[in-house]
């Protein structure tokens, strides 16, 4: 008789899609950043703002996110922040203030999206998995991040076709299509259904519903910030957004323009980016199962600046620049997740590692949101995206040297093992 199927990978798909149907609003920003400063005669750095604020209320709802999921359960969560997204998306596509988009795309969809985020990878894998959960990391978040940029030339044909108000209303559509199946096949916890995480041998650590998710939340970093090593990972972390969503995402489209470089076009390059972080995302989580972590982010932020080092030269030298930026960039746009979230249930356990990890993802929105601004003020100042290249590039060469001073915990079996921290 063959195995059954544990109902694991059924919620590993579940969530995969999720991530990957819901992931266009993070693309919506930087399609519409050039029409909207052609018809509203809004600055860079204003249009910047309104992302700024969505990256900063993504990151802040991540810990309360796994904290909210302990508690009510992934499904009910899910579903919620999914009808507000959309709810939001629809509003962005009738905007005429400035202030408008800042509630729309700013406030509503920023914090629903929060739950979205690569906070549901690290809860849904630690739940679910003990073996594979670098994998199965791997190839979540690679549904998140290349959802998003493959989502960029249907975004932009929409908005140069049909006008950017259908980038919202595009956006909307796609985050309500995959809310039936999480309604379907969403499972909270294998504990709920009489079942133990996939690949367990042994003792596992039994996951504790909170009975208070936002005291459990600060709880959680308030015990985290004893640790050095959770403020390199915040810190190495925050470059890591600074780096992806802040700059490339948002400015990417519209620094491709001040090469003279059509929207469609650039969109298409940016999705390439997706395509190369699919292999690349996966291959990272293959190998968090099998490397030293703090390794593998050391080669990804280091491979990252330098490549952001060489962008501007890479426009100048059209397609043949562009195709080995996109490459040696794309490959590990996010790769540094597996790893990162690695770290954190290794260090603070599979109860508290996904409400840890949330707090490092909010470090990692708060780096996106201030170069989100501050890539779009320097364009505004210098006229150029090239000193916003340089800078980024250099920190992303710092937190390479940073993460290699992370001290591991001892292997299983060669030190007591810890408790697990108390949940309240």
């Amino acid at each position: 008789m063959p195995r059954r199927l544990h109902y694991a990978w059924i919620v590993f798909v579940t969530t995969f899609i999720t991530l990957f149907g819901a992931a266009a609003f993070r693309a919506g920003i930087g399609v519409m950043l050039d029409p909207l400063e052609a018809e509203f005669g809004w600055s860079k750095a204003e249009i910047g703002g309104a992302m700024s604020v969505n990256l900063v209320l993504y990151g802040l709802c991540g810990p309360f996110a796994a904290a909210l999921m302990a508690r009510f359960g992934v499904r009910r969560v899910l579903l919620g922040a999914l009808a507000a997204v959309a709810v939001g998306a629809f509003g962005a596509s009738r905007v005429s203030q400035l202030w408008h988009l800042y509630v729309t795309w700013g406030v509503i969809v920023g914090g629903a999206a929060g739950f979205l985020a690569s906070t549901l990878s690290s809860t849904v894998a630690s739940r679910w998995f003990v073996a594979r959960r670098g994998l199965v990391t791997g190839i979540m978040t690679a549904g998140m991040g290349s959802g998003q940029l493959l989502a960029l030339p249907m975004l932009s044909s929409l908005s140069e076709n049909h006008g950017w108000r259908w980038v919202g209303i595009g956006v909307g559509i796609s985050t309500l299509a995959v809310v039936p199946l999480v309604a379907v096949f969403m499972r909270d916890s294998p504990e709920q259904m009489g079942l133990r995480p996939y690949g367990a041998v042994g003792d596992v650590e039994t996951f504790v519903p909170p009975s208070r998710p936002l005291r459990t939340a600060l709880g959680a970093l308030r015990d985290a910030s004893r640790s050095g090593a959770f403020w390199i990972l915040v810190g190495s972390f925050g470059v890591c957004g600074l780096s992806t969503n802040g700059l490339i995402q948002t400015h990417f489209i519209s620094a491709a323009g001040d090469h003279g470089m059509g929207d469609t076009r650039a969109a298409a390059y940016l999705a390439m980016i997706g395509v190369f972080d699919v292999i690349g995302t996966i291959a990272s989580g293959i190998l968090t199962d099998r490397y030293d972590p703090r390794r593998l982010l050391a080669i990804y932020y280091a491979t990252r600046g330098l490549s952001l080092l060489f962008l501007h030269q890479a426009f100048d030298a059209h397609a043949l620049g562009l195709w080995g930026f996109i490459v040696f960039y794309g490959l590990d746009w996010i790769a540094t997740v597996p790893p990162t979230i690695a770290l954190a249930n290794e260090l603070f356990g599979r109860n508290r590692g996904p409400l840890v990890y949330g707090w490092m993802f909010t470090a990692h929105q708060l780096g996106a949101a201030f170069a989100s601004w501050g890539g779009g003020y320097l364009a505004d100042r210098t006229g150029s995206y090239r000193l916003s290249f340089v800078l980024v590039g250099v920190t992303c060469l710092v937190a390479a040297g940073g993460v290699l001073a992370i001290k591991r915990p001892p292997p299983v079996g060669t030190a007591a093992p810890r408790p697990a921290p108390a949940l309240a």
